[in-house]
């Protein structure tokens, strides 16, 4: 087998955010049952329905050179330890969609994908380690996602991709959503805080004050330093007593680039298509329009109903 050719400037690596495909796949189509047996497939549906969109239309300068999935492991990371209330209040994924994660990262091998996730860590860290070894290494990276937590490692050489609106985000669409620059969102999203993720924040802070205290002070260190200096006798108070309340909202959102991810960037690089692999799985989900679709394009005949298999949880 051929090595792995070396990743360096040339190079485009593409991260795809798979949890939020997940949840956007599952909220995007009604609730789909496999005929034969019941299982819940929607999200695997709309989960290979956006991969296949995507391998298909990648095509020219754009195009991967390096690719992998990722995916969030559980529920609980080391910023649990941090904050034990951190995304305390999430609810349990719905009932219909839990047996559809481990079938999903099926989904994922069977597109002959790299399928990453890491005990202890979340997605995001993952591909924020990868990002930034693949901009040090003089590469380009798309991240395909539209999660604003990613919005921090947008920089020269990296970008994100929203799928749904077929959008580009760099620093000018950073500084549409939090105001600041890519390099100074973290600072916002401290002050702000995150009630989704049960981020605490700075009580009454939001996004546009967070900005503008920023804008005005530099970073957040600064700005903490010279809480005295603010006018506001309320916000003085907030940022004074609540200055540490503040900085583990830092360590909340601040996303690692040194995630001590196991496979280099070399072995992301693009795998030829398994065009059998990929329609045994389809057949066995009975994607019959979607397999016809990919068995057309392989040149190949689609394969005829196959035996149910299991489903795999994760």
């Amino acid at each position: 087998m051929a090595a792995d050719a070396p990743f360096g400037p040339g190079s485009h690596l593409h991260l795809i955010d798979g949890s939020g495909f997940i949840f956007r796949a599952y909220h995007a189509l009604p609730p789909l049952t496999r005929k034969s047996d019941g299982m819940p497939i929607g999200a695997v549906a709309g989960f290979c329905n956006m991969v296949w969109k995507m391998v298909a239309e990648e095509r020219g300068s754009d195009a991967p050179t390096h690719l992998a999935v990722i995916f969030d492991h559980s529920s609980k990371t080391f910023r649990n330890d941090l904050y034990p209330l951190y995304k305390a209040q999430r609810p349990e994924p719905p009932e219909d969609l839990r047996p559809q994660f481990g079938l999903i990262r099926e989904a994922t091998r069977a597109f002959n994908l790299p399928c990453i996730e890491m005990e202890g860590y979340e997605a995001d860290d993952i591909i924020a380690t990868y990002a930034c070894m693949a901009r040090e290494m003089g590469g380009r990276v798309t991240i395909v996602s539209a999660d604003k937590d990613l919005m921090q490692l947008v920089s020269p050489g990296v970008e994100m991709y929203d799928t749904l609106k077929a959008k580009r985000i760099g620093p000018d669409e950073v500084f549409e959503k939090f105001g600041v620059a890519p390099d100074r969102v973290v600072d916002v999203q401290s002050l702000a805080g995150d009630s989704v993720d049960n981020v605490p924040g700075a009580p009454g802070i939001g996004i546009k004050t967070a900005a503008a205290l920023i804008q005005e002070y530099g970073d957040l260190d600064t700005l903490l330093a010279r809480a005295s200096e603010i006018k506001q006798p309320k916000r003085r108070e907030t940022l004074t007593v609540f200055a540490d309340q503040i900085r583990i909202s830092r360590d909340l959102v601040t996303l690692k680039c040194d995630t001590p991810v196991e496979e280099p960037l070399e072995a992301l690089e693009v795998r030829v298509s398994n065009p059998g692999m990929l329609l045994d799985f389809l057949g066995q989900m009975e994607f019959r329009t979607l397999t016809a679709r990919i068995a057309a394009k392989f040149g190949v005949d689609a394969p005829g109903p196959a035996p149910v298999v299991a489903a795999a949880r994760a």
